[in-house]
């Protein structure tokens, strides 16, 4: 791998409008489990907390789960290592912006600027009336389900639920990002997730060398994939900011 290692270096360094696609294997190594697997968010909590008909329906029962994975427990997790190099290079201006389908804002949290939501963002809350947006941090959640202090109407995460469209903008940003990029880095995500996962693929389609970091094989590994590079994002991304900082 250190040659594919030189080489994804070399890319990064030439490259004029790189992109990163990223997913839960980024925050994974914040403390934030994937949804999805074994391990996974769905073998403890049942999914139709987050479908949109049963959301309104049930609106108590649906915030007692939400809380409880979003801001107790996600509440908690800080940037890692991955975060802050994808804001370093951002800044640099070596990666143009984020395509990501966290919901969990560390991306921003650790500085990063142009970022494109695929999913939304839980530390935003929005009146399903009025559509004023709210921080977590304004509302009192020890009452549920939260109100809105406008209406009084149910405040939703301003996430993308189950039967829920993927927000229009970030939708359109995304594939634009996507259709100009040169490079796209994968990072943490199997490619499991439509529409989200024909990102990486429409840049491939425009020409775009497409850089793979997973713990595993994805989806993406032998249909798109042209550097696969095997190991934890933060490592990973650890190892080419070193190999770039000695070729500058």
């Amino acid at each position: 791998m250190k040659n594919d290692l030189q080489k994804v270096a070399e890319l990064i360094l030439n490259s004029e409008s790189m992109i990163a696609f990223t997913g839960a294997g980024v925050s994974v190594e914040s403390g934030i489990p994937p949804f999805r697997g074994p391990n996974g968010l769905w073998s403890k909590y049942d999914p139709k907390c987050l479908d949109l008909d049963f959301f309104y329906a049930e609106p108590e029962e649906s915030w007692k789960a939400i809380k409880s994975i979003f801001y107790d427990f996600f509440g908690k997790a800080k940037y890692n290592k991955a975060h802050e190099i994808l804001a370093r290079w951002e800044e640099k201006g070596k990666l143009k912006s984020i395509v990501t389908q966290n919901i969990d804002n560390l991306h921003q949290e650790a500085g990063s600027k142009n970022i494109f939501e695929f999913h939304g963002n839980s530390q935003k809350l929005i009146c399903a009336a009025c559509e004023q947006v709210f921080l977590p941090k304004e509302i009192d959640l020890a009452k549920l389900p939260p109100l809105c202090p406008n209406d009084k109407s149910v405040l939703k995460p301003d996430f993308v639920f189950f039967g829920e469209g993927i927000p229009e903008n970030a939708y359109r940003k995304s594939l634009l990002a996507a259709q100009s990029a040169d490079v796209v880095l994968i990072i943490g995500t199997t490619g499991e997730v439509y529409p989200a996962a024909s990102i990486p693929i429409e840049a491939k389609r425009n020409g775009a060398t497409v850089v793979e970091i997973n713990t595993e094989k994805s989806n993406y590994t032998d249909s798109i994939t042209d550097f696969f590079l095997q190991g934890k994002a933060s490592e990973i991304l650890g190892e080419l900011e070193e190999i770039i900082i000695v070729k500058v």
